[in-house]
């Protein structure tokens, strides 16, 4: 996973404009009524989440509609897992050790 995923994302602008595309397509225009930045500034948001590959840009005559590519999420979903995996495994030791725990100290097994 690279770093400069969580960089581009950890921008509130760029996050809010990724907030509004998983709702679907949309045109420059209702993103900028969507998260209340300029249109200027959506473009310029829109372009680093496109070179980023975030993003994807259809023309519909006058018309850009942005909406989301699923593989950088999945590479990020990926790498989450990766780390849950980790958890778990912890985890499952830790009620393993806390279930013998509780035994010996049930009627019968008090110590």
């Amino acid at each position: 996973m690279q770093q400069n995923v969580f960089q581009i994302l950890a921008d509130p602008s760029r996050f809010r404009i990724v907030e509004a595309l998983a709702g679907g397509e949309q045109a420059v225009g209702d993103l900028v009524r969507a998260v209340d930045i300029d249109q200027s500034g959506v473009s310029r948001h829109l372009r680093i989440l496109g070179e980023a590959g975030f993003v994807t840009m259809r023309p519909d005559g006058a018309r850009r509609l942005y909406s989301l590519r699923p593989e950088p999420f999945q590479a990020i979903d990926d790498w989450v897992r990766s780390y849950s995996k980790l958890w778990e495994g912890r985890l499952d030791r830790f009620d393993a050790a806390l279930a013998r725990r509780q035994g010996m100290r049930q009627p019968g097994g008090k110590k």
